[in-house]
């Protein structure tokens, strides 16, 4: 064995090779990378011992060590002998050092599987040998391929329980290089395993002479990784703005891709102002060349606006920098995504993008790799999207740089993650529309007509009261002399949104165009009177953001469903309980009510010309209206 000092000195200048193992349930995954960490010695006496101990209590082995215990670390995991979350396991040997993510098998845990690949530089694709290329192994191998990972080893496991077949292995190996095909791989590399005894898992096996390949620690340790990312041109992500006193200033992270060295020329990508390095910052001090994966502070010839989520270029290899773009998207949460909502976007070192997926262009069916046509997208579904942010960001094509071309998309409410991004290529908008400035603004239409604008929002169940106290408030502002323009759910859905149903994606596209008109008609200087349920929070706030903070007034109608059903003027819960109306709010679609409304109306309590005057008088303390 090699002395300490050879290992010390091996280690400090070895390469980390990031990769995933994955495929169906119960194809060995576990197992594998626990076999892998015990033949490689890398596993101390205690764990050894607590290991035996386990597998006795939890092993599916019989007698022999369970090695996938080694990993399977919750509970629930190893008694059902399945893995559900993500295990990272890092090891170290001679050559390299590993890090590795074990992913489950099981459909409903893709968004699980998808998170462990996200980062991987290569894929281990287990196949059981008895089962062969399985709907799982499809999904898996096209996620792997749709995250960016170019290198994969097909294990054909279990090689064992079907007596080391060599015709077997050969027809699985055709089978699964025909599916793959079309997946741009660079490489595809099978061997004959087997995990639970340890054949050509890090020595070739005597049980396969036919097979003339590597094994598997082998060829993991010699597979060449760093050519790929040395190739990429310069990105760095700005992590932190790093200023101790007034005589530093300096730009913290971690170089994506490429080099810099001290002295080149750099871009600020969005705001195009260019600069040269001045330094190169560690903590062991200053460095002539930084290169991917280095953690660098870098300090600038020039003082120029540079914040956390700017992305430094050189000036002759810049990114994508725009505000639309399209994207594929694997949807995470259980409430699916409906093309029109609001939602928070990370974008590399960028937080809080405000932005919203403006179209679903189709979804895949993982599977068949069909592309299907979809109006919203649920859980563990992948879509290819269209992307609106509220401000350019800059980026590459996930294909080109996966550091700088992914994202994340975070529900603004829960502050989940609810979805993971790869962004295929911008969307140009056509050049010859730009915004055209007017002379009499939003404040000089209001003056005249002695008001100040704003939307006032009547939101609550059908049958509650709004459409009776938007008008009377309206009668009243119209006494008052002043202009309004009222807004009806019903009325809008005769003329501009006739071609709507109420599926939750055409709710979200009612609600969107609505916003836009009501936006219009303030900036005209109008009291805008909007009535409409607009069952969902997200679009309530997405109207809300169109125009200044007071000039948005939500008013929550809040009248109990049961009353609703009582009165149902049109008849429609009745329709709806019959099944004759289908997504009705209230019935078999939600309501979420609001949570911090600007006024609240309880319609049990008081007269609709009650509550329409205690309207009037909360315009009138916010001076958005006069007189009596």
């Amino acid at each position: 064995m090699p002395s300490k000092a050879t290992i010390d000195r091996v280690q400090a200048g070895k390469d980390q090779l990031q990769f995933i193992t994955c495929g169906s349930v119960d194809d060995g995954k576990s197992t594998l990378i626990g076999r892998l960490l015990h033949d490689s010695k890398v596993i101390y006496e205690d764990q050894l011992a607590a290991l035996a101990r386990d597998s006795a209590k939890h092993g599916t082995t019989g007698n022999d060590v369970d090695f996938a215990l080694l990993v399977d670390g919750l509970e629930a995991e190893r008694e059902q002998g399945i893995t559900i979350d993500v295990a990272y396991r890092f090891f170290t040997i001679l050559r390299r050092s590993f890090m590795v993510a074990d992913t489950p098998g099981h459909e409903q845990y893709t968004r699980n599987m998808a998170t462990g690949a996200s980062n991987a530089q290569l894929a281990i694709i287990l196949i059981d040998a008895r089962k062969g290329v399985l709907v799982q192994t499809k999904r898996h191998s096209f996620i792997c391929s749709l995250l960016g990972i170019r290198h994969v080893v097909l294990a054909v496991n279990k090689i064992d329980l079907v007596k080391y077949n060599k015709e077997r292995f050969d027809r699985i190996v055709g089978e699964y290089m025909a599916f793959a095909a079309g997946l741009g791989f660079t490489s595809v590399v099978p061997i004959p395993i087997s995990a639970r005894y340890g054949d050509n898992v890090i020595n070739q096996s005597d049980k396969t002479k036919w097979y003339q390949g590597p094994c598997l620690l082998d060829y993991l340790e010699s597979i060449d990784i760093q050519s790929d990312v040395a190739s990429q041109v310069f990105r760095f992500p700005v992590q932190w703005v790093n200023r101790p006193n007034l005589d530093f200033r300096g730009y913290a992270g971690s170089v994506a891709s490429g080099s810099i060295s001290a002295g080149d020329e750099i871009v600020v990508a969005a705001s195009g102002r260019t600069t040269r390095v001045k330094r190169i910052v560690t903590q062991d001090g200053n460095l002539a060349r930084a290169d991917a994966g280095d953690a660098v502070t870098i300090t600038l010839e020039d003082e120029i606006d540079i914040s956390r989520g700017d992305l430094l270029a050189r000036p002759n290899e810049r990114p994508e920098v725009t505000d639309q773009f399209a994207a594929h998207l694997i949807w995470m949460d259980n409430d699916p995504l409906v093309a029109g909502r609001n939602y928070i976007l990370r974008i590399g070192t960028r937080t809080g993008v405000a932005g919203s997926i403006t179209a679903i262009k189709h979804r895949i069916d993982v599977d068949t790799r069909e592309h299907l046509a979809a109006r919203k997208l649920g859980l563990n579904e992948i879509g290819f999207c269209n992307v609106a942010t509220a401000l350019p960001v800059a980026f590459d094509p996930y294909e080109v740089n996966r550091k700088t071309g992914s994202f994340i998309v975070i529900d603004r409410f829960t502050n989940r993650t609810v979805g993971a991004g790869m962004i295929a290529f911008p969307l140009r908008r056509a050049t010859n529309i730009v915004r055209q400035p007017l002379s009499v603004g939003k404040s000089e239409r209001a003056a005249l007509k002695n008001q100040k604008p704003c939307i006032i929002w009547f939101t609550g169940l059908s049958g509650a009261g709004k459409s009776t106290i938007a008008n009377i408030v309206d009668q009243k502002l119209f006494a008052m002399s002043c202009h309004t323009m009222l807004l009806d759910g019903d009325n809008v859905r005769h003329g501009l949104n006739r071609d709507l149903g109420i599926s939750e994606a055409d709710r979200v596209e009612n609600i969107r165009r609505v916003g836009e008109v009501a936006k219009l008609m303030a900036d005209g200087g109008l009291i805008v009177i909007c009535s409409f349920i607009s069952p969902y929070r997200a679009e309530r706030d997405m109207v809300r953001n169109l125009v200044a903070r007071e000039e948005f007034i939500e008013i929550f109608v809040d009248t109990p469903l049961e009353e609703c059903v009582r009165r149902d003027p049109k008849g429609l819960y009745s329709k709806a309980k019959s099944g004759k109306i289908r997504n009705f709010t209230g019935i078999d679609a939600p309501y979420e009510i609001p949570m911090r409304p600007e006024f609240h109306l309880r319609t049990m309590d008081q007269t609709p010309e009650q509550l329409a005057e205690a309207v009037i008088d909360v315009l009138r303390a916010r001076a958005i209206v006069h007189g009596h």
